[in-house]
C-alpha cells in the first residue's frame, strides 16, 4: 500500500566492530534505579518496584567512537540536566520474562545519556502529569554503539562516571543499581511485551546537574569505553 506521507527514516545504532545496525524501536526509561540518586531527587530509596517512562525512537543521538556529539540545547528549558546511564538493548522479545531467563534476551549494552528539561519535569510532577515534556524531547538520548552481550558478557558491576568541563559529576558502580538488568527486563516484560530493537535506560547514579551551550560532557562505563558530547 502506497504511504499517505513521506515515512521518516528509521532510526538505527551502529553495532561496535560490525557492519550491523541495531534497529531501535523503543526506549524505555527506569526512573530512580541507584539510592544515592533517589536521595538527592528527594525521594526514600527503599527498594519499591521500578518504574518507567518513555522516550521516542528518534530521540537518539548517536556518538561515534573517537569523535564528539553535539546535543543541541531544547527550548523551553533553563534547567536542562545530563543523567548518565547503561543502557540494555533487547535482541529476543517475550513476555512475563523469568528473572533467570532475561539476560539472554539482552543482545547488548551501550553508554548512553537521558538528557532532562528537569524544571518541566519538575512543573509536570507537581502538576500530576506526565513527564513526556521533561523527558522525551528531541535529541534527549544521546547513545554510544552497542557492544554484543557474546562479546564484552553481561554488566554487573564496573565504574560509571561524567565528567563536565573536566570535573568529575557523577561516579558510582554498576553493582549499585537497585535493580539490576535481569530484574528490569522481567518486570518490565509484565506490562509490555518486549520485541527485538527496544532498548532500556537503566537508571543513573547520583550528581546529576545543570548544564549550559557550550558544556562538554564526557562519559564512561567499564567495559564499554567512553564518550563525549557537548552542548550546543
Amino acid at each position: 500500500m502506497k504511504l499517505a506521507v513521506e515515512s521518516a527514516p528509521a532510526v538505527t545504532v551502529p553495532v561496535a566492530g560490525t557492519d550491523l545496525a541495531f534497529p531501535v524501536r523503543r526506549i524505555y526509561c527506569v526512573g530512580r534505579n541507584y539510592a544515592a540518586h533517589a536521595r538527592e531527587m528527594g525521594f526514600d530509596p527503599d527498594r519499591e518496584p521500578p518504574f518507567f517512562f518513555c522516550k521516542p525512537a528518534d530521540a537518539i543521538v548517536y556518538v561515534a567512537p573517537g569523535t564528539t556529539g553535539a546535543f543541541p540545547y531544547p527550548s523551553e528549558t533553563k534547567n536542562c540536566h545530563y543523567e548518565m546511564e547503561l543502557v540494555a538493548a533487547i535482541g529476543k522479545g517475550g513476555r512475563d520474562i523469568p528473572v533467570e531467563r532475561a539476560l539472554d534476551h539482552v543482545y547488548g549494552y551501550a553508554l548512553g545519556l537521558d538528557m532532562t528539561r528537569r524544571d518541566l519535569q519538575m512543573k509536570m510532577r507537581e502538576m500530576g502529569r506526565p513527564w513526556d515534556i521533561g523527558k522525551g524531547f528531541d535529541h534527549s538520548a544521546p547513545i554510544g554503539p552497542i557492544h554484543r552481550a557474546s562479546e564484552v558478557g553481561h554488566l554487573t558491576k564496573g565504574a560509571i562516571w561524567l565528567d563536565v568541563n573536566g570535573a568529575s559529576k557523577q561516579k558510582a558502580d554498576l553493582s549499585q543499581l537497585i535493580w539490576s538488568v535481569a530484574e528490569t527486563v522481567a518486570y518490565l516484560s509484565k506490562f509490555f511485551e518486549l520485541v527485538p530493537g527496544d532498548i532500556i535506560y537503566t537508571g543513573t547514579p547520583e550528581g546529576v546537574g545543570a548544564v549550559v551551550k557550550g558544556d562538554k560532557m564526557r562519559g564512561g562505563i567499564d567495559g564499554l569505553g567512553e564518550f563525549a558530547v557537548d552542548v550546543v
